[in-house]
């Protein structure tokens, strides 16, 4: 049998059996271990220990029970060797799997999967209305078809807003016939709908504000970066601020935008947010649409990566497939690699500086590499013109004289319906632009969000 048993190094009241599988041929950056150690963080942070690792190999995963009936098997003895009380798999399970397996487990034990573990701990983060909101919407939409004992696991209050996350509650009189169940689905159906017109508002009211910022003048510059990378130490670091920071897995879940004063005496504002980890969960993305708006408005990516983690690779294309989903990954991007006081050997910094051409080494924490990175956000963003050749389709004419506004135009000329210019911008004003860039034969336009190294294939 693949197992291990782990040490227990806590009294924790919530004793879990982790369960990974891989289905097919490995295609992921992350292998089935590696996501397995991840997964046993997050159980940690959300106040479970993970006290035995089982593993399996499908060629496709069992139309009931998800994984095999002889592991199936072996996983019911380990919970009563073990006394666990909670079985923890590593993937989204869909609701037949679910409603099967707790069949075969005594209703003291629970089933949990990857994607209701980490609802729990942005339940247990979430510090502001919004961010409640944000996280009782997710919580029910992912309940909603998964209406078995196994979703009352999560009954904790989202924190703040009023919201109902931890159970349904208030389900009023039934008509004729109605089960409880039916009841509590109108129910969660009409708390999806209300929470949907609040964060819509929440919506409304971001947009009016990056309207004014961007009247302002100022650019804004968003950390983004796997959970745990450095953050919101990064943010505290440049900005002088108190932010929250803490060693553990989603510590920042509410947004934060702080003023920053480059060496020029020039100011951005930097925003940090959620952090990135794979298999995010679409209910999540779905529901903090407002909040990761802020990162495909900003002018700028900073992407924080932990480059004392072993597997620092996979994460940045982790991150990168989180910045194609949410419409990100044309904003032009730093790679800050953080956390180089924890590396014994100096020359990985240089092979991962090879890597990410436009990168900075930096430790959040000590301090070291702060002013490089200041220096070059500057340069970049106020002083540096960089070359552009974009075709301006008829709905977006009015960039034409934002052009000559913002920058130069050398050369000018239709192509069909579109205007396509070349000339020059500064980096502030880069990203409106990048959506319409085409071939230039400038070697700088590389930079402009087109890194090859850090894209995810196609």
């Amino acid at each position: 049998m693949a197992k291990k048993v782990l040490p227990v190094l806590e009294p924790y009241r919530e004793r879990a059996i982790a369960v990974g599988v891989e289905v097919g041929r490995p295609t992921a950056e992350f292998t089935l271990e590696d996501s397995l150690n991840e997964l046993c963080l997050l159980a940690r942070t959300a106040g479970i220990e993970v006290i035995a690792m089982v593993t399996q190999k499908l060629d496709r995963p069992n139309p009931q029970t998800y994984i095999g009936s002889g592991k199936l098997e072996e996983i019911k003895a380990l919970v009563n060797e073990l006394d666990a009380n909670i079985i923890l798999f590593d993937e989204e399970l869909s609701p037949r799997h679910l409603r099967e397996l707790e069949k075969h487990f005594d209703e003291n034990v629970r089933i949990i999967d990857r994607t209701a573990l980490i609802l729990d701990i942005f339940a247990q983060h979430a510090h502001t209305h919004e961010g409640a909101l944000q996280v009782e919407l997710a919580q029910y939409e992912y309940r909603l078809p998964r209406l078995t004992r196994a979703w009352t696991h999560l009954a904790r209050q989202a924190g703040g807003g009023g919201g109902r996350a931890g159970g349904v509650g208030g389900v009023g009189l039934r008509g004729p016939g109605e089960t409880q169940l039916e009841a509590d689905r109108r129910d969660i159906r009409r708390r999806i709908a209300h929470l949907k017109e609040e964060l819509e508002k929440v919506r409304a009211h971001r947009r009016q504000y990056r309207r004014r910022r961007k009247k302002s003048g100022i650019p804004v510059a968003a950390l983004v970066g796997y959970t745990n990378a450095g953050k919101s130490t990064l943010l505290n670091t440049l900005s002088r601020a108190n932010v929250y920071v803490a060693d553990q897995l989603f510590a920042t879940l509410d947004p934060t935008t702080r003023r920053v004063v480059l060496p020029s005496h020039n100011e951005i504002l930097l925003t940090d947010t959620v952090g990135f980890i794979q298999k995010l969960p679409a209910h999540l993305i779905a529901a903090f649409r407002a909040t990761l708006e802020e990162i495909a408005e900003a002018d700028i990516l900073l992407h924080v990566l932990d480059i004392s983690q072993p597997i620092a690779r996979q994460q940045a294309q982790a991150v990168f497939q989180t910045l194609q989903e949410i419409g990100a990954d044309h904003l032009p991007i730093f790679t800050v690699l953080n956390k180089i006081d924890l590396l014994s050997d100096p020359e990985q910094v240089v092979r991962m500086m090879g890597q990410y051409p436009n990168s900075v080494a930096i430790s959040a924490l000590t301090g070291l590499g702060i002013e490089e990175l200041t220096h070059k956000l500057d340069e970049f963003l106020f002083r540096r013109r960089h070359p552009i050749a974009v075709e301006i389709p008829p709905r977006e004419s009015h960039l034409v004289n934002l052009i000559s506004d913002e920058g130069c135009i050398e050369r000018i000329a239709y192509v069909g319906n579109k205007v396509r210019i070349e000339g020059w911008i500064v980096g502030r004003h880069l990203a409106k632009y990048t959506p319409y860039l085409c071939q230039t034969g400038h070697e700088e336009m590389e930079f402009v969000g087109r890194a090859p190294d850090e894209r995810v294939s196609e």
